[in-house]
């Protein structure tokens, strides 16, 4: 039996590949297969389950353009409605039935000779033409390796793999990491458990999430009356392009600094308490964090914050960079994700025979425009290298989808077999992206964040607007890449 070859191949259903699937299919780009690890669609929507889990980018912004929803139950939607939300969208659109579900990509090579994607899967081999890897930054949770774990015998787990059948109440936890994730679930556990061990290295920017519930009336309002619903997108979209003015001019940031730190007064009485969580770099360098209900998290009688790392496990007690040690019965990880080498780079083998996450090792990952690799022909990335903006990945992905689909479309009408980013092109770019970060709050702001890797390099931000992304994401310069025409088209040609 033949092996069929497709088109293009999709790796991944979260946010990403389900945009991909639709663009492909309304540009009449259908024969392609899309493969999802998992048994249902939804990404890190779908694998990060914890208790308080929700977006801090309102919902009017965190969804499709083409597909805006009127169901949203409050400003800020939680896991649980964008998991829905993403689910629906893969049903309106047909995209579902398409799915070869519980396959996950083994490995991914390139083959010179027949300008094919060789892909291994835990299902069998497939070959295509071209590949979109939308597998996103944030799946591989993060967790330290660090003296005596091995000796802890009570419960551990990540907030990414939440344990749901072990029951928190009247227990003694010990959380490590004040990111995004134990922002939201610290208040949720707080009430039901004995007592709280918060370790933290650094004070995270905690500001206010202006949340409320929409009500039966404003959804109804938001679907019959569409405009409303644009003018709100476009709203919150103007917000975030006055916050990432301020990221890329940091200056313009301190009065708003200045304001979060009078704010804490009124949020924290504690004076020790106060000072160990006010940040110690600029509003921005790190992710900025939105929620109401974690200050108060703190100062609960059962919490004790610890404004220090873990650095021991002895048995069942965990000891704080400053000597501190309690007894706990559970470890919860708040430590987030291995952002600087996304885990697709171990499953894909370039032209030369590398594989990226060896490439990657020593150095940062870099992309043409957060989407094209060096020495990888044919393969397109989403959400990759040097494109992070502060705004909904909604809006990111669909500027680099409409960039690829564009390039596979000119693939095809041209009859090119191999299309590989050109070397100048790809180091030009990174020059460039480099030289302008370096003044950002990113690089610039006082922190050591996830956005850089081990020597200090930014590998993950967009230095400048969201608008300039997408103008320069708008048209797919053949010109940027080296291509070979298939001996039909050259035939053609003659």
């Amino acid at each position: 039996m033949t092996t069929p070859i497709y088109d293009t191949y999709i790796v991944g259903t979260g946010l990403s590949g389900l945009a991909a699937a639709i663009k492909l299919k309304e540009q009449g780009l259908d024969h392609f297969k899309i493969i999802e690890k998992a048994d249902r669609v939804g990404g890190t929507w779908r694998e990060n389950t914890y208790p308080g889990c929700g977006c801090d980018v309102p919902s009017a912004l965190y969804s499709y353009s083409f597909a805006p929803s009127s169901r949203w139950s409050r400003l800020f939607a939680a896991q649980p409605e964008i998991l829905s939300y993403l689910e629906q969208v893969s049903r309106d659109y047909g995209i579902e039935p398409l799915i070869t579900f519980n396959t996950e990509l083994k490995n991914a090579r390139w083959d010179e000779r027949r300008h094919l994607w060789v892909l291994d899967t835990s299902q069998g081999q497939d070959l295509a033409r071209t590949v979109i890897f939308a597998t996103g930054p944030i799946t591989e949770p993060q967790t330290p390796s660090l003296p005596g774990l091995e000796s802890f015998k009570g419960e551990m787990f990540h907030s990414a793999q939440w344990n749901h059948d072990y029951d928190l109440t009247g227990k003694r936890v010990a959380v490590i990491g004040t990111g995004a994730s134990a922002i939201q679930f610290v208040p949720q556990i707080q009430p039901k458990v004995q007592s709280l061990f918060v370790f933290q290295r650094t004070a995270p920017w905690v500001l206010p999430k202006p949340d409320m519930p929409l009500g039966t009336a404003g959804k109804l309002l938001l679907e019959k009356v569409p405009a409303i619903q644009h003018a709100w997108r476009e709203t919150v979209a103007s917000s975030l392009n006055v916050i990432n003015l301020g990221l890329r001019h940091p200056s313009a940031l301190k009065p708003v600094s200045q304001a979060a730190k009078q704010l804490l007064k009124l949020q924290v009485k504690d004076k020790a308490l106060r000072k160990a969580v006010t940040p110690n770099f600029t509003l921005g360098c790190k992710r900025i964090l939105f929620a109401n209900n974690y200050y108060p998290a703190l100062q609960a009688d059962n919490t004790t914050l610890i404004p220090h790392g873990l650095v021991r496990v002895e048995g069942n007690t965990v000891i704080a960079a400053n000597g501190e040690r309690h007894e706990v019965d559970v470890i919860i990880w708040g430590t987030g994700f291995d952002v600087s080498h996304p885990p697709i780079g171990q499953r894909v083998v370039n032209a030369n025979g590398e594989r990226l996450s060896d490439l990657w090792k020593d150095s940062s990952p870099e992309a043409y425009l957060g989407t094209a690799l060096a020495d990888t022909p044919n393969a397109f990335l989403v959400l990759g290298p040097n494109v992070l903006v502060y705004d909904s990945f909604f809006r990111l992905s669909e500027a680099q989808l409409g960039y690829i689909v564009d390039g596979l479309k000119k693939m095809k009408q041209k009859g090119i077999s191999k299309l590989a980013v050109k070397a100048e092109v790809l180091r030009s770019h990174n020059e460039l992206v480099q030289k302008h970060i370096k003044g950002t709050v990113f690089n610039s702001g006082g922190c050591k964040s996830y956005y850089l890797d081990q020597n200090g390099r930014n590998f993950a931000a967009w230095p400048w607007s969201l608008a300039r992304l997408q103008k320069a994401l708008g048209h797919f310069r053949l010109g940027d890449y080296d291509v070979v025409f298939s001996p039909q088209a050259q035939r053609k040609a003659a």
